[in-house]
């Protein structure tokens, strides 16, 4: 099955998350993975991603892995939410900023449980990519299936218009 997700207009910033609570480790883990990002392929890229906010309780860092993939028409941007339905996630677009959020809660059955090991992951995530000005804001879309959050970012017409080719002359 395969839903429509609306997209979100603001004509606002939309200002970071934060968890209520202050971690030097989280801030360092932030802070490498920038860094890391920055060497990374995202940099030369058109579509730059501007963040992961570690939000997520107790510490843990609840980021989703995304792909981004540029095309002739658009780009896809497309994020891995297992565990999450479209309720659970907000796509939102302002000032050219594509911010992508979601919160995974934590299910509690019984109050007695004793648990040995808990690996799973809970909190809130958020994702920021700065668009390009080639990009059709108008007529971004987001549709989600199978724990997979697909947003298509088409290009404006005049798009190709922008690249040119530079001859170069024996001088």
């Amino acid at each position: 099955m395969r839903d429509t997700l609306p997209v979100k207009k603001e004509q606002k910033a939309i200002p970071p998350a934060t968890g209520g609570f202050w971690s030097p480790f989280d801030t360092l883990r932030t802070e490498i993975d920038r860094l890391f990002d920055d060497f990374g392929p995202s940099s030369r890229h058109p579509l730059s991603v501007l963040g992961r906010t570690p939000a997520g309780a107790g510490g843990w860092m609840v980021s989703p892995a995304v792909d981004v993939v540029e095309k002739d028409d658009a780009f896809e941007i497309t994020a891995e939410v297992p565990g999450l339905d479209e309720k659970d996630i907000e796509v939102k677009l302002a000032n050219r900023l594509l911010t992508i959020r979601g919160e995974k809660s934590e299910e509690k059955e019984e109050k007695d449980k004793s648990y040995h090991v808990s690996e799973r992951r809970y909190g809130s995530f958020q994702r920021s990519f700065q668009l390009p000005e080639y990009v059709d804001t108008e007529k971004v879309n987001a549709s989600f299936a199978k724990g997979v959050l697909k947003v298509t970012l088409p290009k404006t017409p005049d798009s190709k218009k922008r690249d040119r080719k530079i001859e170069i002359s024996a001088g």
